[in-house]
C-alpha cells in the first residue's frame, strides 16, 4: 500500500490523484454526484463541451452544464480545433466558475476528428502549439491535456509533442495508453505513459484498462504514473474511486459490500433531481449499458431499460432483473448511498 500523494495544480490541491475522465453521455451531474457519495474522486469532469457552441449554452437549461453545489473541484473538458473559438470559450468557463480547463486532444471519434478536434489535433502540433498558447493566456486556473500515444508507436513524435504541451503551460497531462485506432479490447499500453512521465516534469495521469484494484497496481506498477484517471469503470462500478483510494493510496475506509440495485435506484433519484424529464431516459440508458457489466447476464438488464419508454418503465423493469438476480437492501433509504 502507497502512501497517498496529492497533487497540486497552480493553487489548487487534489487531495486524491485519482481523476474521472470525460466521457460523452456519462460524466454527467448524476453520475458525478453519485460518485461523490462514495468516495475517493480527486477531482470530477465534465463531457466534452465543443468550444464552438458553449458560449451561447445556458447553463439553466443546458444538460452539459448542469451543475451541484458539492461538485468541486470539477475540470470542464473544451473540444476545441481553432484558435478564435478559446477565448469566448474560456470566458464562458470563468463565468461558470470553473476549477480546471481541460483541452481534449485524444478523442478518436470520427465525427470529432472531421471537425479537426480530438486526436486529429496530434497530427497538427503547430495548431496544437497555438491553441494551448492562447488557453494559458486566456486564463489563470489549472490547464491540463488529455491525449492518447498517437497514429503509430513513434516515441521521438510523442515525446516532442509531449515537451511542447508543457512549454506551452499544460499543468497536468493524462495519458490514454492506446494509439488512435485501438479498440478498448486492446490491452494498454501502460509502459509508454512510463516513457512520457519520464519525459516531462509535470504530473502525468494513466488512463485505460483501469477496473480494478489489481488492474490499478499493475498500471502504477509499468509506468509510474502520479495518479490514475477512470473512465468506463466510473459507470460500471461507480465505487472504484473508493476501493482505490484505500487499496492503493491507503485513506478512507475499506469499501463495504455494494448493494448494486440500491446504487442503481440511487442515479435514478440523481438523474431525477438533476434533469428535465425528457433529459433523463437517455442517460439512463446509457448508464445501464454499462452497469449491466456487473452480472453475468447484465445483457438483459441492458436490453430491457434499452427498450424502455419512460423512466418508470425501465426502473420497473430493471427490479424485476435484480429481483432474480440480486436483492435490494431492505434498509435502502432513498435520500442517501450511506446504506449502501
Amino acid at each position: 500500500m502507497d502512501k497517498v500523494q496529492s497533487l497540486k495544480l497552480k493553487g489548487m490541491e487534489l487531495f486524491s490523484p485519482l481523476l474521472l475522465a470525460p466521457m460523452a453521455g456519462l460524466t454527467h451531474s448524476a453520475l458525478r454526484r453519485l460518485i461523490l457519495e462514495l468516495g475517493g474522486v480527486g477531482l470530477l469532469s465534465t463531457e466534452m463541451l465543443a468550444a464552438k457552441r458553449l458560449p451561447m449554452e445556458n447553463p439553466q437549461l443546458s444538460p452539459y452544464l448542469v451543475r451541484a453545489p458539492q461538485e468541486r473541484p470539477l475540470s470542464y473538458q473544451l473540444l476545441v480545433s481553432r484558435v478564435e473559438e478559446v477565448a469566448p470559450a474560456i470566458g464562458k468557463l470563468h463565468a461558470l466558475q470553473a476549477d480546471a480547463i481541460d483541452l481534449n486532444l485524444g478523442c478518436p471519434a470520427p465525427t470529432v476528428r472531421r471537425m479537426g478536434a480530438g486526436s486529429r489535433l496530434m497530427e497538427e502540433p503547430a495548431t496544437v502549439r497555438a491553441l494551448v498558447a492562447e488557453a494559458r493566456r486566456q486564463t489563470d486556473l489549472p490547464l491540463t491535456a488529455k491525449i492518447r500515444l498517437g497514429e503509430t508507436l513513434d516515441e521521438e513524435k510523442l515525446r516532442n509533442f509531449c515537451l511542447m504541451l508543457e512549454g506551452e503551460g499544460i499543468e497536468l497531462l493524462s495519458v490514454h495508453a492506446r494509439l488512435r485506432g485501438e479498440p478498448f479490447v486492446r490491452k494498454p499500453r501502460w509502459p509508454w505513459v512510463g516513457k512520457v512521465k519520464g519525459w516531462l516534469n509535470i504530473p502525468v495521469i494513466a488512463n485505460g484498462g483501469i477496473f480494478s484494484l489489481e488492474d490499478a497496481r499493475t498500471c502504477l506498477a509499468q509506468s509510474g504514473a502520479d495518479g490514475l484517471m477512470i473512465g468506463r469503470a466510473a459507470a460500471i462500478r461507480p465505487w472504484i474511486f473508493a476501493e482505490l483510494a484505500h487499496g492503493i493510496y491507503g485513506f478512507g475506509t475499506e469499501v463495504p459490500k455494494v448493494n448494486k440495485p440500491a446504487l442503481y435506484l440511487r442515479f435514478v433519484e440523481l438523474l431525477e433531481e438533476s434533469f428535465l424529464p425528457e433529459r433523463r431516459l437517455g442517460r439512463l440508458k446509457e448508464f445501464s449499458h454499462y452497469f449491466a457489466k456487473n452480472y453475468p447476464f447484465g445483457h438483459s438488464l441492458a436490453s430491457a431499460v434499452q427498450s424502455s419508454d419512460s423512466v418508470a418503465q425501465a426502473k420497473e423493469r430493471a427490479l424485476v432483473f435484480f429481483a432474480r438476480n440480486e436483492p435490494l437492501d431492505e434498509d435502502h433509504c432513498s435520500a442517501s448511498c450511506s446504506k449502501i
